[in-house]
Parts: structure tokens; C-alpha cells; sequence
């Protein structure tokens, strides 16, 4: 979504807030998420993705977005953090097939770290599934004055 597309809906929300009304903004942000293999007794790190230009690209418009909606007025920052969210899958070519569907064109994951999942996962517990560690962001803001 393009940066003048992000500011026209963030316009149409504070239009349809009602005042003093709060906005979550709950998302995804690019950072070469983490490749592990978890199981029972902890996770090994694998490597990471690599991050392709569109996303960052759809990142950096996303945060300027809100930086000028809040310049704006229109929306007031209360409270902002980050925190894991984890996608797991049980064999190597699950995650590839997904990846493959959900995100192309977003991430990738180079063979050298799609060989050192599978040679991980190999000699894992038997409980162990491969996860990708998303980088996600929250922000709490409140309906401004204008």
C-alpha cells in the first residue's frame, strides 16, 4: 500500500472515531526474522530471512504514515512495544511450501539457511518443529483533536 493510500485511511478512521477513541496499530515489522528449531529442551538458531525491498519499502510507508497522521494531530501516541510472535511448522518442506505461498515477494529464505534447518531439524528431538520469530509491533494511540 502506498504511503498517500496509508494517510487517506488513517484520515477515515479519525473521521469515524469517536472522540477519545483508540487506535491499534498491530503489526508485522521487517528485521531478517529469526529461523529456529524448537522442541522441549530449547531452540537452536538456524540463520535468518533475508528481507526483500517491497516490504521494507511498505514498512518505512507505514511508519511515516503514522508519523504524519500524528503530526497531523489526529492521533496521540500512549504506549509502544514489540514483542515475538512465532509461526511453527513440524518438517522443513511445510515451512518452504509456506513461505513459497504466504510470503514471496516479502521474505526469503536463502539455501544456506533452508540446508541448515533441515540438518538441524534432522538431529532434533523428536518433538521438535522449525518456527520463524516475527518481529511485531504494537501501538496504542488515542483519537487526537483535529
Amino acid at each position: 500500500m502506498e504511503h498517500e493510500s496509508m494517510v487517506h485511511a488513517l484520515d477515515e478512521i479519525r473521521r469515524v472515531l469517536k472522540p477519545g477513541g483508540i487506535l491499534i496499530d498491530l503489526r508485522p515489522v521487517e528485521a531478517s526474522w529469526p529461523v529456529e528449531v524448537a522442541s522441549s529442551t530449547g531452540y537452536q538458531a538456524a540463520g535468518r530471512l533475508t528481507d526483500l525491498p517491497v516490504a521494507l519499502t511498505d514498512d518505512e510507508a507505514a511508519f511515516q504514515a503514522m508519523r504524519e497522521a500524528e503530526s497531523n494531530g489526529w492521533f496521540i501516541r500512549e504506549k509502544e512495544d514489540e514483542f515475538s510472535f512465532f509461526y511453527y511448522w513440524d518438517t522443513p518442506s511445510e515451512m518452504k511450501e509456506f513461505m513459497e505461498a504466504e510470503w514471496e515477494g516479502f521474505v526469503k529464505m536463502e539455501q544456506s539457511v533452508f540446508d541448515a534447518v533441515k540438518s538441524a531439524w534432522a538431529v532434533a528431538n523428536a518433538d521438535a518443529q522449525l518456527r520463524i520469530r516475527v518481529k511485531m509491533l504494537i501501538v496504542r494511540w488515542k483519537g487526537g483533536t483535529r
